[in-house]
């Protein structure tokens, strides 16, 4: 577990903000409960909990700057 700053990647930076509003419909229409709140509980608990827990004791370099 993380405690503090988070190491920036800028592959997945711009990973995640070249991903494509068609992809993320494609995948709504076939995987049910894809992008629905909460189904990281019911989908796997143990990850959710950490994830939890990872994001709100580590921070990243960009939150220094808002």
């Amino acid at each position: 577990m993380r405690f503090g700053m988070r190491k920036p990647s800028v592959k997945r930076s711009i990973s995640a903000r070249t991903t494509g509003r068609l992809k993320r419909q494609v995948k709504k229409a076939i995987i049910p409960g894809y992008g629905r709140k909460g189904m990281g509980w019911v989908k796997n608990p143990r990850k959710a909990a950490y994830n939890k827990i990872y994001h709100k004791t580590s921070f990243s370099l960009w939150d220094l700057f808002k």
